[in-house]
């Protein structure tokens, strides 16, 4: 048995992982050649816009000439809507799947069976990054159905030799029932899902840190360090944070390993940019900016340096673990989900830092933004623990203090705060709603 069969966080699958720099930029030449061939000869946005440029699928010699390629964004795949970005012909595509969208219709995504192949590979490296083995039982509660994250972590999971427990989202008690009575190791879903789950099973007199259940593997949504800390105290479990989205590939770009340094991008798969969100140019690593990627196996639906809108960075050295391929930085936050309140720039993730900074809150939360007499006003409610709430009116007092202090030196503006009972403000079985709007223009 070789030394990448013995070891459970060497998958035979993950020898990409490892290859070294003068072979995977080789590799990503000749991939990123035939993806930008097969889309400008495809797909008529790439083809209409490379020839605005004066670019022919020849130019592109080395992989410095990505960077004269066109971006792709958001409103391309709703402005082709539904399948004009596909480069593939109906017959070939084997499933569709969408997110929602904002302006009523959603965002089509295809996949060819060598798609699905490779969606699965790579979701496979991930779980064995995470540690997770043949053997292990999952517990996938990410929802199935158009979103990527059910069926994508579902086939990867198959594909590892893992047994998996199909429960989406949803119906909390009896995810918990099912995860104490099958002896559940893993569980995937959101991060802010699975802290409804703590809750749920504490009520439920459920401890689950006296269960087999080892690791979790979440993802969909911006979530801190700080966030991570309240679920492995709160679980025993290790959480990692798993990458992707619907435009690329789904979850599987990119994923954690036990170091907890940076996730690794898939670069056989995905080229990796990262870009000045105004200019468009590309910054060094170790500095934040936009995450671009391009797709380099994808038949059905090839993408050309796609913005993310994520705000990320290309962290500079290797990982202690032995893989060559680079990391980023965690993802907190998109810069399209920034709210300017007089002239200050605001993220949800701030919020999340700031409170959990404070002893007695809980990583529940919800911003309030409302407009008066002309000025933008925001409200932050804040989940405290149950203990919070007795006759001493001094201790809600000095709670709300702190956390007014912890608000102001991060967020630099004066945010009203709220603080709420436990279990008050409402839980999402999917992405949790951060951000209500109540401004009227």
């Amino acid at each position: 048995m070789s030394a990448a069969e013995a070891s459970p966080s060497r998958h035979p699958v993950s020898e990409p992982d490892y290859l070294s720099e003068g072979e995977l930029r080789e590799m990503q030449l000749r991939r990123l050649q035939k993806t930008v061939l097969r889309a400008y000869e495809n797909v008529a946005l790439f083809h209409q816009r490379m020839k605005e440029l004066g670019l022919a699928p020849q130019d592109v010699r080395s992989l410095d000439d990505l960077a004269r390629l066109p971006f792709t964004t958001k409103a391309d795949l709703r402005d082709t809507y539904p399948f004009g970005l596909f480069a593939s012909p109906m017959k070939d595509i084997v499933r569709l799947h969408a997110s929602s969208g904002t302006t009523g219709k959603p965002i089509v995504v295809a996949y060819t069976n060598e798609d699905i192949k490779v969606w699965s590979s790579v979701i496979v490296r991930a779980f064995a990054a995470c540690g997770l083995h043949e053997g292990d039982i999952v517990q996938n509660a990410y929802g199935y159905g158009l979103f990527t994250g059910g069926l994508g972590v579902h086939y990867g999971a198959e594909a590892l030799g893992a047994t998996v427990i199909p429960i989406s989202g949803g119906n909390t008690e009896r995810q918990i029932m099912l995860m104490k009575d099958f002896g559940v190791t893993a569980i995937c879903c959101t991060p802010t899902y699975f802290l409804h789950l703590i809750d749920h099973a504490a009520t439920m007199g459920v401890d689950l840190k006296s269960l087999p259940l080892r690791a979790g593997v979440f993802g969909a949504e911006p979530w801190t360090e700080s966030m991570r800390q309240h679920i492995q105290a709160g679980s025993g479990v290790e959480a990692f944070d798993i990458f992707g989205l619907s435009e690329i590939i789904g979850p599987g770009v990119g994923c954690e390993c036990h170091h907890h340094c940076g996730l690794h991008i898939f670069e056989d798969h995905f080229i990796v940019e990262i870009i000045d969100p105004e200019s468009g140019l590309p910054v060094p690593d170790g500095t934040e900016g936009e995450l671009v990627l391009t797709t380099l196996s994808k038949q059905a639906m090839p993408m050309l340096r796609y913005r993310t809108r994520d705000i990320t960075m290309i962290l500079p050295g290797r990982c202690a673990c032995g893989r060559t391929i680079r990391r980023i930085q965690r993802i907190g936050r998109r810069s399209d989900d920034m709210l300017i309140l007089r002239g200050v720039n605001v993220f949800p993730s701030q919020v999340e830092t700031a409170l959990l900074q404070v002893e007695g809150t809980l990583p529940h939360y919800q911003i309030v933004l409302t407009r008066e007499h002309g000025l933008d006003q925001m409200e932050v409610q804040i989940e405290v623990m149950p203990q919070m709430f007795n006759d001493k009116v001094g201790v809600l007092q000095d709670l709300r203090h702190k956390l007014q202090k912890a608000l102001d030196r991060v967020l630099g503006i004066r945010a009203k705060i709220s603080l709420v009972e436990a279990r008050t403000i409402q839980r999402s079985e999917g992405k949790a709603r951060r951000v209500i709007d109540r401004r009227t223009s």
